[in-house]
Formats: C-alpha cells, sequence, structure tokens
C-alpha cells in the first residue's frame, strides 16, 4: 500500500513551511492567489486527502446529521429525505439515514448508532410502537439537538414539525359530507401516533358538526399496506348497510382498496367516494384521479434540517420553538366527486 501523502510532504517537495501549506489548502486569505494554486495542484497530483476526521475532531464537529424514519419505501418519506439532503449540502453537512422499520427496538438500536458516530444533531420520525422518548435522553443530556417531524412526540426540549392533522381530516371528512356521504368508514394508522389521532380526531369532529353519528364499526385501524387495503374493500363488502364515503390516511393503501372496490363491480365515485392523504403521485395514475390531502414532505425536508443547522450556528434556538405546524391543503379529483 502507498504511504498516506500529508502536508509534510508537500511542504517539502514545494520548500514551503507545512503551515504555509496548511493554510493555502484551507483557502486562508493571507495566502497568494498564485501560492495557493500551486500548492492546491501539488497536492491534487500526489493524491493528498485533507483528514476530515481528525479536523471535526478537534472542532468538535462532524457536519453530520442524522436521520431516522419509520421506512424509506414511500414517496412521502423519500420527498422529505430530498428536501433534507438539499439543504444539508448546500450547508456542508452530510446525513446518516436509518429507517426504524416501525420497530422501537430498532430505532433503539439506530439512536445508539448516531450517537456513537458523533452526529451534530439527530432529525426522527418516531415508529409505530414508540411510547417513550428514553432512548433520545442521551441526546438531549449531552446538549446535541433533536428535533421530531410527521410522527412526533413532544417533548419541552425539542422541536416537532407536523402540518395541522386535525384540521386536515376534518377537510377531508367534510368534502365526502358536502359530496352527499352519510355512512363513511375511516381506513387509519396506528392511534398511538400523533398524525392517525388527530385525523381521526378531525374526522369525528367533521361528522358531529353535520349532524353524524360516529360509529365505532367504520373506523379500521390497520398498518396501511397494500394488503391492509384489500382487506379493508373485502370488510367493507361485507357490512350489511354499504358505506358511501371512504377516507384512508394514506394515498397507497387508498388505491389499493379502491381497486379491490372496483374489481367487486362497485363504481367510484358513484357507489362510494373515495380520500386518500399525501398527493402521491399514484394518486393522480389511479382511474378516477384521487382527491387527496396535499402534504408538504419535501418543505417539511427543508424546514427540519434548516431549523436544526441554524440551531448548531447559533441563529436559532430549538428548544424554545416547541412547534412549527405547515399548511397541507385538500386537492379535489374525480375519486370524490358523487354530484357534479
Amino acid at each position: 500500500m502507498e504511504k498516506e501523502i500529508t502536508i509534510y510532504d508537500i511542504a517539502k517537495r514545494l520548500n514551503y513551511s507545512p503551515a504555509t501549506v496548511s493554510r493555502a489548502l484551507n483557502d486562508h486569505p493571507a495566502i497568494r492567489i498564485d501560492t495557493k494554486d500551486l500548492i492546491t495542484e501539488t497536492a491534487r497530483q500526489m493524491g493528498y486527502r485533507s483528514n476530515m476526521f481528525a479536523s471535526n475532531l478537534r472542532r468538535q464537529r462532524t457536519n453530520t446529521i442524522g436521520v431516522i424514519v419509520p421506512r424509506l419505501n414511500s414517496n412521502f418519506m423519500s420527498t422529505v429525505l430530498a428536501g433534507m439532503e438539499k439543504v444539508a449540502n448546500e450547508a456542508s453537512y452530510n446525513l446518516i439515514i436509518s429507517q426504524s422499520l416501525e420497530s422501537v427496538k430498532k430505532e433503539v438500536a439506530s439512536a445508539r448508532t448516531m450517537f456513537n458516530s458523533r452526529v451534530d444533531g439527530l432529525l426522527v420520525s418516531v415508529a409505530y410502537d414508540t411510547e417513550k422518548i428514553d432512548h433520545f435522553e442521551t441526546f438531549i443530556n449531552k446538549g446535541i439537538p433533536l428535533l421530531f417531524f410527521d410522527r412526533v412526540i413532544d417533548h419541552d426540549q425539542c422541536t416537532s414539525i407536523v402540518i395541522d392533522n386535525t384540521k386536515a381530516g376534518y377537510d377531508a371528512t367534510a368534502h365526502l359530507i358536502e359530496q352527499g356521504c352519510e355512512r363513511i368508514v375511516h381506513v387509519t394508522g396506528s392511534l398511538q401516533r400523533n398524525v392517525y389521532a388527530d385525523r381521526l380526531k378531525g374526522y369525528r369532529l367533521a361528522l358531529m358538526e353535520h349532524g353524524l353519528s360516529y360509529k365505532e364499526a367504520l373506523v379500521m385501524v390497520t398498518d396501511l399496506s397494500q394488503e391492509a387495503g384489500q382487506d379493508a374493500a373485502r370488510r367493507i363488502q361485507a357490512m350489511p348497510e354499504r358505506p358511501d364515503g371512504l377516507f384512508v390516511t394514506n394515498d397507497f393503501c387508498a388505491v389499493s382498496c379502491m381497486q379491490v372496490l372496483k374489481q367487486a363491480g362497485l363504481v367510484v365515485p358513484t357507489d362510494i367516494a373515495v380520500v386518500g392523504f399525501n398527493n402521491d403521485p399514484v394518486s393522480q395514475v389511479v382511474e378516477p384521479n384521487l382527491t387527496t390531502i396535499n402534504y408538504p414532505g419535501e418543505k417539511m425536508g427543508e424546514i427540519a434540517a434548516q431549523s436544526l443547522i441554524n440551531h448548531l450556528n447559533g441563529s436559532m434556538n430549538i428548544e424554545v420553538t416547541n412547534r412549527i405546524v405547515l399548511h397541507s391543503g385538500l386537492v379535489v379529483r374525480k375519486s370524490s366527486l358523487k354530484k357534479a
């Protein structure tokens, strides 16, 4: 193996002091441009690599942000990560991304790995079965900034970034009621999570304000997978009194449910009007196009990363700003339009 080139090797070849070489490679204003160019080109030819690890260790920074997400296989999470990466790259930060696979055990292991990797801060969307955040206390105790997004757990020393899920659930349900629906099925995820509990709250509020009674039998708590959508469709068909509306808190699950209902001979939206959630690309591929709630994933990712970086740079205190609420909105398409 070839010997690793150091600034001392470059200094020896050019007959400069190691201090001059170091300053030139770090773009110090005191070094003349022609000297910088000569040193930089010589370093390139010799195969020099800067030791970022040693440099960061001296500065007590790694310029790395950890991200823990439930799963990577959703369009929503992909757009969130795209927003984070864009902001992080512009600020010369790197991301370490880990998925909990909806398991608190995996989330605990990921948090430990992030801590041992000395990340400068951590962005987290919690798993289905996370109840406590004891595994993040090491970050809080060490003063390492921690920010929750989408699926959040409130903590007085951490910022949370969310949409108004109660309003989104209300808007989706109210729209179905305005289209003449009176018996609306709600397919949702784990009610331990803020996002699904709040959307259910909005669903119930819309029913109440429009004079419709809430029926436990019309609420299905699932994992919102493709199979869950298919199962929900079969349960809907087996109901003695057929529902005329369907609100699913995930577009992918909503589409799989729609497909099974259509195969069974039901017409969307004439027989059953459908609203999804997230505004994933699949919502515009299915026929009829799916009415959905637009969830600004990329914006959420950008704001999460920027808030954390601003905190690290001293221009924002995320321990004071406890909650940031982003705007979402109903996107009306043909799947819910019973009325002309």
